[in-house]
């Protein structure tokens, strides 16, 4: 593994100095930059006041957006394997009517 780098990332107007591999810069670039989005978003509703609290309902945000998709693809995952048993049962049925 390589040796980790230092990446300045720039939230909500603060300077942040994170470790990280080189090859995992680019995916640390993109969720810093998704967080100043929700963060900046989240500051000028006006309904939050506070850097802590803006971060705290950045985090319940960003996790929401992850929980609910997650949860979305675990359907299309059940939704897929029972499509393939389907097709599996008819394909069964198609061999037994053919030997007979």
């Amino acid at each position: 593994m390589s040796q980790p780098l230092t990446v300045t990332l720039h939230i909500l107007d603060k300077e942040y100095r994170v470790a990280c591999p080189p090859e995992e810069r680019s995916n640390l670039e993109q969720a810093a930059r998704h967080l100043d989005t929700t963060m900046r978003d989240i500051r000028n509703s006006g309904k939050v006041i506070g850097v802590e609290r803006i971060a705290v309902m950045a985090a319940l945000n960003i996790t929401h957006e992850m929980l609910t998709g997650n949860h979305q693809q675990d359907g299309a995952l059940s939704e897929q394997q029972a499509q393939i048993s389907e097709l599996v049962k008819r394909l069964d049925q198609a061999l037994e009517s053919h030997k007979s």
